[in-house]
């Protein structure tokens, strides 16, 4: 390109850019950070918008018709690429189908675009924008990527129909996400090293960014993200409105993430059982066959050893119609195939699965791998009442009373969180779980955990 056109068309792109942003921070001034993140930088190799989570990497033919078309295309592009970068979906997409990932991140961002009211981005949604995203919402509250390319992933959709959402959704170009992957496609790696340094800048290709680049990036982003959260919490609460779902997807975004396999090991105590221990032997017998036989020890494994184990704890399952089955029965078998597994069970336990909506309903014991596996095997919600946390404390407390649970190590109870809380510590370890898809904050007593685990953590248990 030849450069006083190159330098032309970066001047138009800047002036663009800057108006929409100007544009933006007048409406939605919590944004302010994030908007001064991402600089415009002219690129020939996509036909539209792109974002490597430093640049606005834009095609200025693509630009300048979007913004003869409508300012608020442009405005609305640049909070797509934002949402993007504050999601920290491309860091993200490691170990995902690229297709169904790409289009779960667009639907995510768009709904959070639809659901804003402010002039300058509000645009009236499509019938066929209001149609999938009704469909979305009868599978998720709140409509987040990882929900949504868990929703594409259950082949919910036909190759037509994912096309059709593909048309409806997709606004940029995705391929810069490559240089941010651990390993790079093998295009995207001799792509960034055959730029020859001769070229033309906007049509040069990058090198992919380090890990520890990706890191920084990452880090830069989440804490961009935390800052907006909390402002829209505090010095701009009443106006969390005009953020539409953005708030609650920040919430989500940015929880603690929790390996359940070690949170599970809360519960587990140490005792001895009999069981070789190869790590240790008596010294007596050892120092004997020296002295005996003068190269020859005598060493003998102890028949005892000190584990830490799962031995006793309740399982609350909350059975009302607001949970859904499917989540309840992921989140038990998840539970389940740790729990199984030789190295967290004692041979003797005692684990109660209270099954509960407004009142018990039912309590299965489970002392064996095979009576959990046979509660497994016939598992099915049944309650379809409100939900109140309270009679499940009340019905162990009775437990305890008969001495049924004398050593209780603590309680999971796995719910939505729509429920009444008891007010009084009960004296043991209490986790309330909540699954990501359907996780709205919820405020728990400060006497309990709250745990969120989502698919990933989930699929991560396999």
């Amino acid at each position: 390109m030849p450069g006083a056109l190159k330098t032309q068309l970066e001047e138009i792109g800047r002036r663009i850019w800057n108006a929409s942003r100007n544009e933006i921070y007048i409406s939605m001034r919590f944004f302010d950070l994030a908007l001064a993140s991402l600089e415009p930088k002219l690129n020939l190799n996509t036909r539209s918008i792109g974002t490597d989570g430093i640049h606005i990497l834009y095609n200025p033919s693509y630009v300048i018709e979007r913004y003869r078309a409508d300012t608020v295309l442009v405005n609305r592009d640049y909070l797509h690429l934002l949402f993007h970068c504050m999601f920290r979906h491309m860091m993200n997409a490691q170990d995902r189908d690229a297709e169904e990932w790409n289009l779960a991140c667009d639907i995510a961002v768009e709904a959070i675009l639809d659901g804003m009211k402010q002039r300058c981005v509000h645009l009236v949604p499509s019938d066929g924008r209001e149609q999938i995203y009704e469909q979305l919402r009868n599978h998720m509250k709140v409509l987040t990527a990882e929900g949504i390319y868990h929703f594409l992933k259950g082949k919910q959709l036909s190759y037509g129909q994912f096309l059709e959402w593909r048309k409806e959704f997709v606004i940029d170009d995705h391929s810069f996400w490559e240089y941010l992957k651990d390993e790079p496609s093998s295009k995207a790696a001799s792509q960034g090293n055959n730029s020859s340094p001769n070229q033309d800048s906007s049509m040069q290709k990058q090198p992919p960014l380090t890990r520890e680049k990706q890191r920084e990036l990452a880090d830069k982003w989440k804490d961009i993200s935390e800052r907006i959260k909390t402002n829209l919490e505090t010095i701009s609460k009443g106006r969390e409105k005009e953020a539409g779902d953005m708030i609650q997807m920040l919430r989500i975004e940015n929880r603690e993430r929790q390996d359940y396999r070690k949170f599970l090991r809360r519960f587990a105590v140490t005792k001895e059982e009999m069981k070789v221990d190869p790590d240790s032997f008596d010294y007596g017998f050892y120092t004997y066959g020296l002295q005996l036989y003068k190269n020859m020890p005598l060493i003998e494994p102890y028949e005892f050893q000190e584990t830490t184990k799962i031995e006793q704890f309740a399982i609350a399952i909350d059975t009302s119609g607001s949970c859904k089955e499917e989540l309840v029965q992921q989140f038990l078998n998840k539970t389940y195939e740790i729990l199984k597994e030789s190295e967290n069970f004692f041979k003797k336990v005692d684990i109660h699965i209270i099954e509960c909506d407004a009142k018990v309903q039912k309590d299965v014991v489970i002392r064996s791998q095979e009576d959990l596996k046979q509660y497994m095997d016939s598992f099915e919600v049944k309650g379809f009442g409100g939900t109140d946390f309270r009679p499940v404390f009340t019905y162990i407390e009775q437990l305890k009373a008969k001495k049924e649970l004398l050593h209780l190590k603590g309680l999971l109870y796995f719910t939505d969180g729509y429920g009444i809380y008891p007010k009084k510590n009960p004296g043991y370890e209490v986790a309330f779980i909540f699954f990501k898809q359907d996780y709205t904050e919820e405020q728990v007593p400060p006497w309990a955990i709250k745990l969120v685990i989502g698919e990933e953590e989930l699929e991560q248990l396999r």
